[in-house]
């Protein structure tokens, strides 16, 4: 939690939210990702400084365990002084115990968004799921609450002004605002229109630029002219070694003299191998996505 201090900004994370993102299709299907098309909605937990903090901290768990779609877990949330944002206690279920930081008491409205990462911690757990590493489990965390519909409230809670700067989760607010900016191009929902920090709107839309780029590299039809000019030079000297550094796709041969090109699918980011053979409809067999491309 970065409150009053330095808040990262960029992309410094961006291979293991994509990581996360092929292994949420991998670990729950498509069938299941598509479940979640829509996102915990802001008046299921608004929290108003006239509720009671207790009931309305357990009231907004209730909601985070219907969304994630955990009907027989209960979570017991309180409050002390702590370093972190919140932290959950993984046991065996079906209790589970979240602590939130004291500073939640007067700063209300953001206890949704730090609940919509410590449910996920427990939604994780149980689909025993997890990366190696601590920053890189809460980069899964994120990114899963994110793309799954809580995670708005995360990048909700990013206000930052000349005076103070307050941030909740590992992702960076441009991170945030990619994984939001991908899911929304998956289900057609503009997050945006929830957003009351004007600073988590501007973290959206660099977000999406990122993720309108993922749909503009070769071999995709829709790659501007220098990446397809960069990409017809590569494929002459294929499947030659050095030539294809820096770009996402990469040539290979299969013994028999045809050519092939693998590259990471823009939606669920699997990579995907195909012909090298002019014009090839491609569909992604993990997210279903179907691809127009020009080899």
């Amino acid at each position: 939690m970065a409150d009053d201090g330095p808040v990262e900004h960029g992309y410094p994370h961006l291979d293991t939210v994509r990581d996360a993102i092929t292994a949420l299709y991998k670990r729950l299907s498509y069938d299941t990702v598509q479940t979640f098309a829509t996102s915990v909605a802001p008046v299921d937990v608004a929290f108003a400084d006239t509720d009671d903090l207790h009931l309305g901290a357990q009231r907004v768990a209730r909601e985070m365990v219907r969304h994630y779609r955990l009907p027989d877990a209960r979570l017991i949330v309180s409050f002390r002084e702590m370093t972190h944002a919140a932290n959950v206690e993984l046991a065996a279920g079906p209790e589970y115990f979240v602590e939130l930081n004291d500073r939640f008491r007067t700063h209300r409205r953001d206890i949704g968004a730090a609940l919509a990462h410590e449910v996920m911690h427990v939604y994780l757990h149980r689909l025993d799921l997890s990366f190696p590493g601590t920053r890189e489990n809460e980069i899964l965390t994120d990114t899963a609450a994110t793309y799954l519909g809580a995670g708005w409230l995360l990048l909700d809670a990013y206000r930052e002004d000349s005076a103070s700067s307050q941030k909740l989760g590992y992702l960076t607010p441009e991170e945030f605002g990619y994984v939001l900016a991908k899911r929304a191009l998956v289900f057609g929902e503009d997050p945006s229109v929830w957003f009351t920090s004007p600073q988590a709107y501007t973290a959206y839309v660099k977000g999406m630029a990122q993720a309108r780029r993922d749909e503009q590299q070769p071999p995709l039809t829709a790659a501007g002219w220098a990446g397809r000019r960069r990409y017809a030079h590569d494929r002459r000297h294929a499947p030659g070694p050095g030539s294809q550094s820096g770009v996402p796709y990469a040539f290979s041969g299969d013994g028999g003299g045809s050519l092939r090109v693998s590259f990471p699918c823009p939606t669920c980011h699997q990579r995907i191998r195909v012909p090298v053979r002019g014009r090839v409809r491609a569909r992604c067999s993990l997210c279903r996505t179907v691809l127009e491309c020009d080899t």
